[in-house]
């Protein structure tokens, strides 16, 4: 999976931070996402160019244990005729390795520095997700078991935080936003929807850390419209 990308590199006390953004798409070709936080779950909305985009940053978030992935999404709308609950709020999504420790509460400060960035192009393996037959879920409910993701919300932004386990595991359910999205339609006719559903720690449904919700339900919408 290859994609353009533009690296930040921000100062702050004393260390380093990198971030790694997405190029932005082209107006003929967008990639469509958006997320943000219904107070009961956490929903996010991808068409088929998003999709892969999300694919390809996951996978590389999975290698790349010294940066912080960042989307920033918050502006945009979700396809029309999605209703909630109250009044939702917009997020940006950070996908983060764990052993990083990046102090979330410092995110917003780290986001108003980030300048132009310099453009990379990244590559990582088609098949860096493991194949659904060889993911034993049961491991995920062991005391022991320690590749779980997390969830933190600070300064409008989701933070996705976990081990290159966690990512590629979930990168697989992630993966077939692509591969089996854009059919189901043809086969499921509304109201029905593809969707993948991720949890924060072993438990779903659970909240996880200061209230954050501990279910992030993403759905394909191939018709996009605001």
């Amino acid at each position: 999976m290859e994609q353009r990308v533009r690296v930040h590199k921000v100062r702050l006390g004393g260390e380093e931070i990198r971030v790694v953004q997405p190029w932005p798409a082209s107006a003929s070709a967008p990639a469509r996402l958006a997320l943000r936080d219904d107070h009961h779950w956490l929903s996010m909305y991808v068409d088929r160019p998003g999709a892969q985009q999300l694919v390809a940053l996951w996978s590389l978030a999975a290698r790349s244990a010294r940066s912080l992935i960042h989307l920033p999404i918050r502006t945009n709308r979700p396809p029309d005729g999605i209703t909630g609950d109250g009044e939702p709020v917009a997020l940006d999504l950070v996908l983060a390795h764990h052993s990083l420790r990046f102090p979330t509460a410092s995110w917003k400060e780290v986001r108003a520095r980030l300048g132009r960035g310099r453009p990379h192009t990244t590559a990582t393996p088609d098949d860096d997700f493991p194949d659904e037959s060889a993911i034993d879920h049961r491991r995920r409910t062991w005391p022991t078991y320690r590749d779980h993701l997390a969830f933190d919300v600070a300064a409008h932004t989701l933070f996705v935080i976990g081990s290159p386990t966690a990512f590629r595991e979930h990168g697989t359910a992630l993966r077939d936003l692509v591969t089996r999205g854009p059919s189901h339609s043809h086969h499921h006719p509304p109201p029905s929807h593809y969707c993948v559903e991720l949890s924060s720690g072993p438990w779903p449904g659970t909240r996880a850390r200061r209230g954050v919700p501990g279910q992030l339900h993403i759905q394909y919408a191939g018709e996009w419209r605001v």
